[in-house]
């Protein structure tokens, strides 16, 4: 069995603790391909899919984009092409979409997490509108299914109090990068920034990595169960 992570750093796993390599520990015999590019955005995920055609023989493919289309805004430099609005958003989104529908027998597509870990801040509230634009579009299709990982990380960030941490400087995010691998590290600084779940508001630390590879399996877990018992009836 194959299966496809498409999708920005968060996906690429670094910086931060990867998700992806808790995914492969999980599940020794299928196939983790790791396709998550630092920086994407949309509309660059698009030019790359372009550029790029994925191969068409997974089994299922999971499509995690957005967060650089609103955390890319609170940078002074922009790696990547961002959208001017919401409604390009969507158009750009159901263009990534078809490009990944003939790679996939099924996709997941899964809305953005966080952009700070204080829910009710601005960055936030454009990314429920980026999640419900992307739900909004997974309907339109058979087999295509959304997971809604910001409510996860809402109901996870409920009960404590978080820092407004969000690391916006390019310096510190390649600091991260370099000199913050190994999980403990990480984990550390994560407490010394006030953080619960994130190394700087967005990446994760070993907490919100593994919430992510939790809710990925029980959407792996949740399809191999109806697979077979589609194939058995």
């Amino acid at each position: 069995m194959r299966v496809a992570l498409i999708g920005d750093s968060l996906t690429e796993g670094r910086p931060g603790v990867s998700f992806s390599n808790l995914l492969q520990e999980k599940y020794p015999k299928i196939t983790f391909t790791n396709l998550g590019k630092s920086g994407e955005t949309v509309k660059s995920l698009h030019s790359r899919l372009i550029k790029e055609p994925l191969a068409t023989d997974y089994d299922f493919a999971f499509l995690w984009i957005g967060v650089n289309d609103v955390y890319s805004k609170l940078l002074k430099v922009q790696a990547q092409p961002v959208v001017k609005d919401h409604e390009e958003f969507r158009t750009y989104f159901t263009k990534v979409v078809e490009l990944v529908r003939p790679s996939s027998k099924q996709i997941i597509i899964v809305s953005p997490a966080i952009v700070g870990e204080n829910m009710l801040n601005e960055p936030n509230q454009e990314l429920k509108d980026l999640s419900a634009i992307m739900q909004s579009v997974s309907l339109k299709y058979q087999n295509i299914y959304f997971l809604n990982l910001q409510s996860v990380f809402e109901q996870q960030l409920a009960n404590v109090t978080s820092s407004d941490y969000i690391g916006t400087s390019i310096l510190s995010v390649m600091k991260d990068v370099l000199f913050y691998k190994k999980s403990s590290r990480i984990n550390q600084l994560s407490k010394k920034r006030g953080l619960h779940l994130t190394l700087d508001g967005i990446h994760f630390n070993s907490k919100g990595a593994k919430i992510v590879a939790d809710e990925y399996a029980t959407k792996i877990d949740q399809l191999l169960f109806t697979n077979n018992s589609e194939l058995t009836s």
